[in-house]
């Protein structure tokens, strides 16, 4: 048996509207606040609506089903007393049919049994009355009201017990409130009930939306309060990562918000003071090494000039043979300690930026060729070099000599022959390779090659260089915009590619 439900048509109502305005996703914080503000207040004055929905229906049919019972119990009163008991099918027609005149404006449809029997009714085509509704009426005494359908109506069915009045007591029978037997139903429509619980659904439907507009300024308010110490934030983030490190934020409040922001200024003065120490000691270190290699310049200077002497007597042969290895190791290790020393003065002018660059246009395979004749590679089989076309680049030739010979030296010292050195011009670049056929460089050495002072075998840090080679190769690749990269071969070996750009114009060679 089917209920009269009308709060489940204002839910469905309710649902389809929700479903027609559901936004997409916001992206913005801002955005998002605004949406939970509304969200929040819309479920609010949901759940408000629906609870005051929820009484007002029920306080709408239990007035309709005490009135009913009301108006029903008082024909019974004037209309009960004059029927003849036991009565027969004419007398409770007859009954009810008074009862049906008497409803008026409410339309009853009413019927009436006696001690279980069937109901008999003047109005033929009235609803049934449920059998729940009867067997309730019979065990209990009492009388019952249901509400229930009828051809997609929502009804109110009634059943009430008659009970002796105290006249009939007097004329011998039972005691006044004895239940006589007899029970009346009466059946009759709700659509005016139903009408005003209609309007009750169209008048919070039609008040939900001025709501959300007018709780659309409380939560833009509420996201600007919200925002405006978070973009506070982002400013400051941003300047910080821009290296302003005496970026400060100005704190109010004593909330989440007031407390992120003394943290990042927390955070922001620790920044400063680290980031002010370590170039404090950068610089110190700096200074140090350029100021070691400018005293050791004289001293070697004149030790080069000794060992030079010695060299020579030793080439003689009039030292001793002890006296001549002894010379030639102490020969070997001075020119070894003063290149260390012109590169540490090097690498002191790139920290300084004073390092001059004094550009010309040349070709590269030039640059190339001397550089393998300067070394003597040129006529050196372990070094081959592959230039098929002209490469006019603008470059200071001392610098692009330096890269060039740094790199094939570390090729010929930790790889192995044949070592090709190859140029390529195509578009707006001239690129030059340097590969060599030994086991490659590690995999997670690669990233650190061209740093100074690294060298890929911690176990042997005693090479034979400096570890400053590559680093001042980055360093002079650099300062002409160009690039340089270390990668390994697919069949093996490394290769170190620069990447100069193309000048516009190709020069004469020399």
């Amino acid at each position: 048996m089917s209920r009269f439900r009308p709060l489940r048509l204002a839910a469905s109502r309710l649902r389809v509207a929700g479903s027609r305005l559901r936004p997409h996703p916001p992206r913005g914080l801002r955005a998002r606040l605004v949406v939970a503000f509304l969200l929040a207040a819309a479920f609010g004055a949901l759940l408000t609506a629906g609870f005051t929905f929820h009484r007002a229906r029920a306080a709408i049919l239990d007035r309709a089903a005490e009135t009913a019972v009301a108006d029903l119990r008082t024909q019974l009163d004037s209309l009960a007393p004059d029927l003849t008991l036991p009565p027969t099918a004419e007398d409770l027609r007859g009954l009810t049919g008074q009862i049906d005149q008497a409803g008026g404006a409410r339309a009853w449809h009413a019927s009436a049994s006696y001690r279980g029997g069937e109901p008999v009714s003047a109005s033929p085509g009235a609803p049934a009355v449920p059998d729940e509704l009867r067997e309730t009426v019979r065990d209990t005494g009492r009388a019952v009201h249901q509400r229930t359908e009828h051809d997609g109506r929502p009804w109110l069915a009634l059943g009430m017990p008659v009970a002796y009045t105290p006249d009939e007591a007097e004329n011998g029978d039972p005691d006044p409130g004895t239940l006589s037997g007899l029970t009346v139903y009466a059946v009759f429509p709700l659509d005016d009930d139903r009408a005003d619980i209609d309007a009750l659904v169209t008048a919070a439907q039609a008040g939900a939306v001025p709501a959300l507009a007018l709780a659309l300024v409380p939560a833009l308010a509420a996201a600007r309060s919200v925002l405006r110490p978070v973009r506070r934030l982002r400013h400051g983030a941003e300047r910080i990562a821009a290296g302003e490190l005496d970026t400060r934020l100005d704190t109010a409040g004593h909330d989440e918000l007031a407390d992120l922001t003394r943290s990042f200024n927390t955070m922001a003065e620790t920044l400063e003071r680290d980031a002010a120490e370590l170039r404090r000691l950068e610089a110190g270190a700096r200074r140090f090494a350029a100021d070691v290699a400018h005293e050791l310049r004289t001293p070697l200077a004149a030790m080069a000039a000794v060992t030079e002497v010695l060299d020579e007597d030793a080439a003689a042969g009039v030292l001793p043979a002890d006296t001549e290895d002894a010379v030639r190791l102490i020969s070997e290790e001075v020119r070894t300690l003063a290149r260390m020393v012109e590169d540490l003065m090097e690498v002191s002018r790139f920290d300084a930026k004073a390092a001059p660059v004094h550009r010309e246009d040349v070709d590269l395979r030039t640059l190339v060729t001397k550089t393998l004749q300067l070394r003597g590679w040129a006529e050196d089989d372990r070094v081959r070099a592959d230039l098929p076309e002209p490469a006019p680049v603008r470059v200071d030739p001392r610098r692009i000599d330096v890269v060039l010979g740094n790199l094939v030296a570390n090729a010929l010292h930790h790889g192995r022959p044949p070592v090709t050195i190859a140029v390529r011009a195509c578009d707006d670049r001239v690129r030059v390779t340097v590969t060599d056929r030994g086991p490659g460089i590690p995999d997670d050495a690669l990233p650190y090659v061209f740093d100074r002072f690294y060298k890929a075998d911690a176990a042997r840090p005693r090479s034979g260089g400096s570890g400053l080679g590559l680093a001042i190769a980055h360093e002079n690749a650099a300062l002409h915009g160009a690039t340089l990269t270390a990668a390994n071969r697919p069949g093996g070996g490394a290769v170190f590619t620069l990447t100069l750009p193309r000048a516009a114009s190709s020069p004469g060679t020399t």
